[in-house]
């Protein structure tokens, strides 16, 4: 590494996993620059909700012990290692949620490649990563927003243009406003689908007439929200389903989907509910339901063009500067945001 190069970072770990108050910040030795990696200046992490079950030991996947947290960032590339070609210094770039995921279905050992999890994430100062993880951020954005695209944004653009696109005019039904569900209800306008939009707040849902949701369902006024959405239907129900609850809406997200509508399941954000017989009532309904992995490179790279052409913004809730890391990792647990929190590494 050249002399006029950092040699040192400052990096959030997990030492353990009995909460976020476990959280510490360590000075450590930049790792050797392998000839087909780059060497990035971080600016900007996001948050997402895996991260706190990632600080609270309730991940359901594999943890490397004495983690760095995040999978999401934005920085900008200082330097080359001797076999990286198409890049140059200074281009921003984020890299993918799964570094080695270029195209096509995940598999489990790219499963193994994700950040804040089985290797080191991206809560630090600076970090390496192989030259082929990384996508250009959209012209339009900073470092704060495009920090927020590789887990909630990829995921929701994977859900909506999968195996069956997202088609103008359609109806997507999107479960509360974390980050997922505002990404995808921003993804949909802009393709020229209708979009409903749940919480259980109307200062939420303001900030997402805002956005350009049409259709806003308050649902501690209507707990059987599920009828206000075919009311908005004509009884047909909604196309898609951006579905993130889990247990606690999974019935109602099936009532609300047309027949051989779809339903993409993305997360288990709500408490569980009343236990029900979900294949059943899929057997009785035709319809399509689809568990969502984040995505491939290839699916950054074409969402990235689409945010770019529609001047799509992403829905930042909250920055916070890098010492109050905690602050946001408790500030994101209290789900008083709308869209994404991010912590703010270096101005950009």
């Amino acid at each position: 590494m050249a002399s006029n190069l950092p040699s040192k970072t400052r990096a959030y770990r997990f030492p353990k996993t009995d909460g976020i108050e476990s959280i510490v910040l360590k000075e450590e030795s930049i790792p050797q620059l392998k000839a087909n990696e780059v060497l990035v200046k971080i600016h900007a992490v996001s948050l997402n909700y895996r991260d706190l079950f990632t600080a609270t030991g309730q991940y359901p996947g594999a943890i490397k012990p004495n983690t760095v947290p995040a999978s999401d960032m934005s920085g900008s590339i200082i330097a080359l290692g001797e076999d990286v070609k198409g890049w140059q210094i200074g281009r921003r770039v984020c890299a993918n949620f799964c570094l080695d995921h270029i195209y096509g279905d995940i598999t489990v050992e790219l499963i193994k490649t994700a950040l804040g999890a089985e290797l080191d994430g991206v809560l630090t100062e600076y970090r390496t990563f192989p030259a082929h993880s990384l996508v250009k951020i959209p012209a339009n954005l900073s470092h704060i927003e495009a920090s927020t695209l590789p887990c909630a944004a990829v995921t929701a653009y994977n859900a909506l243009f999968g195996p069956r696109p997202v088609q103008a005019g359609e109806t997507v039904l999107c479960i509360g406003t974390g980050g997922v569900s505002v990404f995808a209800a921003q993804i949909a306008i802009a393709s020229g689908a209708e979009v409903i939009i749940t919480s259980s707040s109307d200062e939420k849902l303001d900030v997402a007439k805002k956005l350009g949701v049409k259709h806003l369902i308050n649902y501690k006024k209507h707990p059987e929200w599920e009828k206000e959405v075919l009311k908005i239907t004509n009884g047909r129900g909604v196309d898609h389903v951006i579905e993130v609850g889990g247990p606690g809406t999974f019935d109602k997200s099936i009532a609300s989907v047309r027949l051989q509508g779809n339903i993409h399941i993305i997360g288990f954000v709500s408490s569980a509910g009343e236990k029900s017989n979900i294949p059943m009532k899929v057997f009785q309904k035709p319809m399509t339901v689809r568990r969502m992995m984040v995505g491939p490179r290839s699916s950054f790279e074409d969402m990235n063009r689409l945010i770019e052409v529609n001047d799509v913004k992403p829905a930042v809730s909250k920055v916070f500067p890098f010492e109050q890391a905690m602050e946001a990792f408790l500030f994101l647990q209290a789900q008083k945001h709308v869209g994404k929190v991010v912590i703010q590494v270096a101005e950009d």
